[in-house]
Formats: structure tokens, C-alpha cells, sequence
């Protein structure tokens, strides 16, 4: 090879060398930007992108929840169509349906069970109900149903069993109650944010004999506090960003938490909840806002009747016709990993029942919606209106007074 050739091929490698480094050392690489021609500079890397892009990441969520749902035997008739032979009780949440469908994760205690149509339906004492009711509560947009309540064991292990079924069969699904000790705790997540639901109930009736001691620890949650303690401290683990309870305690007919309701209460959000939805004493009580460790977290002792037979003319007691729907707004900062209670809205609701064409009808009604709405307030018979707005400002006085 001669020497002028020899020349020439070290050259080209020198120059490839050289413009090689450059290309290499360059920080940051200048891509076109929306296939313009402009261009503009690139980040350094994909993963740094996606570092930044979550630093500045902020999501919301909401939830809701509301109280005992019940169905007393005559709810059951009033619902039964003797042509057809059915039951159908949707029109009972016909006008707070559009609020249960506009959050992202909607909760209601079922107090009762469906235990099967064989054994015949009953109210109370030892409840038992169509699985129609399921239908009409998964219809008006209920997806989790809280089952640990003193009403679970009314028929039996094979009514709790039957009730999950039953829940299960219509896409919801239940917590308190279980039919296999590997049942996980429910965590639920609703736009990247981890809900931990957690149910519990003071006891069951006297009821506990139908199940055995060892069925016991697994297919009830009574109120223990070292089991309580213990599964906030396992969803934590497992990465949930709220913990929400539901609790079935206190004392019937009582509008203010117990001694014991409030010490409990106060425990577990030291314990970690941060949301603690109660039920059981079938009227509404009051709301607490505790500040622990720089986050609020919140606590509304009882909601009330969501749905039920009892009111003024059977129980000497206008307070059970009053239940309310309770929405908080979740937001989660994954620069600072924190998930916070944004806002927290009530809507109270009255039960209403009366008679059309000689049959019994039950009605939730949403009172805000009324009392805004012309048109839903001609529907209302003689005294009703009276009754709402005096539903309406004794529940808003009792929980945002606290």
C-alpha cells in the first residue's frame, strides 16, 4: 500500500474518532419537537422525565358513604307486585341515585340478610330479606356493602354465607363478614389512591351460638382493639394510603356518641384511620375533625337511617327517618407521598313513606334537592315539606356544628 493511501485511511479514522466523541459528549440530545422541524432540548433521560412528571403529581378521588339500610317486613310487602310475583324496591333510591353514581367509590351498611326465600322473609327481630333488595341497592350505584352489624347471624351461618353470595352475585362486593378465614382485607383504589375498608360490630344478638368458636375469629369482626390495632397496621404495610372504618356501635336512639363511642373513636385514628364512618343507633350523630400528627382525619359517630320503617308515627322518634350521605374528597401529593381529606360535603336525606293507589311507597329523598327544586316539591304531600326542612336543619345543626 502506498504511503499517500496509508495517509489518507489514518485521517478518515482520526476525523470518525473525533466526531464520535463530540456526538458523545454532547449533555443533552436535540430532537424535533411534535414533528415540526422546530427542535428544542430534550431532557437526558426517559427516567428522569418520569421522576419530575410524579414530583409535580397531584390526583383527587371521592368517596361516600350513608347508614343502616334495613328492610322491615312492611318495606318487603309494599315491594312485592302480586301479578308478576316479584319484588322490586329500586324506586327507594330513585332520587339519590345521581349522587351515589357521581363519586368514585360509594359504601352503605346493609343491616340485614338474605338468607334464602326458603326460610321464608322476615323483619324484625331476626331479619331476612329478598336478594331483590341487593339488586335495587347494586342499581342505585353501590359497589361495597358493610355486613359487620348486631343483624349479620339473624339467620344463621348459612344466612351470613348466603348474603355474601348474594352480594357478591350482583358485582358488589362486602366487608365485615367472611366465608374463609383467607379472605384479605379489601383495599380498594380509586385513581392511584389505596383505601383500606375495614368494618367491625359490638356484638350480634345473642346470635353467636350458630357459628363455632373458631368461625368466630374469622367470619365476624367484633370489635377488639388489638384486632383493630393490628389490620390497621397490615394495610399500612401492604401500602394503603387511607384507612376507612366502619362501626357498628353505640346506643340505639342516642343523638350523642357514648363515652366509649368517643374514646374508641379517638383511639383509632391515634392507632392510624383516617376516616371512621359509624352506624347502629339508628339516628344521626355528631362529626369530630381530629388533627393527629399534622393531618386531620374524620369521624361522623352515626348516619342514621338510610333506608328503614321506623319513624315518628311507630317509634315515637322523627329522628330515624333521618339518615345522611356523607362525600369526602380524597387528594394524594406523590411529591410529599401524602394523602389528605381535600373536602368533606353532607347530604341529608328523610325517609319518605305513604300510600299511592292504596300501596305503601318508600321514598329516600335527598332534602337539599327539594328544597331547591320546584318540581320535586309538588310531588310531596301535606306536611311533608314541613317535616324535610325540619329534617334538614336539625342534621346539618348536628354535624357541622362540630
Amino acid at each position: 500500500m502506498k504511503r499517500k493511501d496509508i495517509a489518507f485511511i489514518l485521517m478518515i479514522l482520526i476525523l470518525s474518532i473525533y466526531f464520535f466523541s463530540i456526538y458523545n459528549l454532547t449533555p443533552d440530545i436535540m430532537v424535533s419537537k411534535d414533528g415540526t422541524g422546530l427542535y428544542e432540548e430534550a431532557g437526558p433521560s426517559n427516567s428522569i422525565i418520569e421522576e419530575e412528571s410524579i414530583e409535580n403529581k397531584i390526583v383527587t378521588g371521592t368517596i361516600l358513604a350513608a347508614g343502616d339500610i334495613m328492610f322491615h317486613m312492611p318495606q318487603v310487602k309494599a315491594a312485592y307486585d302480586p301479578v308478576t310475583k316479584t319484588y322490586d324496591f329500586r324506586d327507594n333510591f330513585k332520587y339519590v341515585k345521581k349522587h351515589i353514581e357521581s363519586v368514585n367509590l360509594s359504601i352503605a351498611n346493609f343491616e340485614t340478610v338474605t338468607g334464602g326465600n326458603e326460610i321464608g322473609f322476615s323483619g324484625f327481630p331476626n331479619f331476612n330479606s329478598p336478594e331483590e333488595t341487593l339488586l335495587a341497592i347494586k342499581d342505585a350505584g353501590f359497589q361495597v356493602l358493610t355486613t359487620a352489624n348486631n343483624h349479620c347471624l339473624d339467620q344463621g351461618k348459612k344466612g351470613l354465607i348466603n348474603t355474601i353470595y348474594a352480594i357478591e352475585k350482583q358485582g358488589m362486593k362486602n366487608i365485615g363478614t367472611y366465608r374463609e378465614s383467607s379472605t384479605p382485607i379489601l383495599i380498594e383504589e380509586i385513581n392511584e389512591i389505596k383505601l383500606a375498608l375495614l368494618s367491625y360490630t359490638y356484638g350480634f344478638n345473642g346470635m353467636e351460638y350458630t357459628i363455632t368458636e373458631e368461625e368466630q375469629g374469622y367470619m365476624v369482626n367484633k370489635i377488639d382493639e388489638n384486632k383493630i390495632k393490628k389490620d390497621i397496621q397490615n394495610v399500612k404495610a401492604l401500602g394503603a394510603d387511607m384507612v376507612v372504618i366502619f362501626i357498628h356501635w353505640g346506643n340505639e336512639y342516642e343523638k350523642e356518641p357514648s363515652e366509649e363511642q368517643i374514646e374508641l373513636g379517638r383511639n383509632m385514628v391515634k392507632w392510624g384511620a383516617n376516616i371512621i364512618f359509624g352506624s347502629h343507633p339508628h339516628v344521626i350523630q355528631k362529626t369530630e375533625t381530629i388533627n393527629y400528627n399534622g393531618k386531620d382525619n374524620f369521624i361522623i359517630y352515626s348516619m342514621g337511617n338510610f333506608l328503614s320503617n321506623q319513624r315518628k308515627e311507630i317509634m315515637n322518634n322523627k329522628h330515624t327517618e333521618d339518615g345522611i350521605m356523607v362525600k369526602v374528597q380524597l387528594e394524594k401529593d406523590f411529591s410529599k407521598d401524602e394523602t389528605i381529606i381535600k373536602d368533606i360535603k353532607y347530604i341529608p336525606t328523610w325517609v319518605r313513606k305513604y300510600k299511592d293507589n292504596n300501596r305503601l311507597k318508600y321514598e329516600i329523598i335527598p332534602i337539599e334537592d327539594f328544597l331547591e327544586n320546584e318540581s320535586l316539591q309538588v310531588q310531596l304531600r301535606k306536611g311533608e315539606m314541613v317535616r324535610i326542612e325540619e329534617s334538614f336543619h336539625e342534621t346539618m345543626d348536628k354535624v357541622v356544628q362540630h
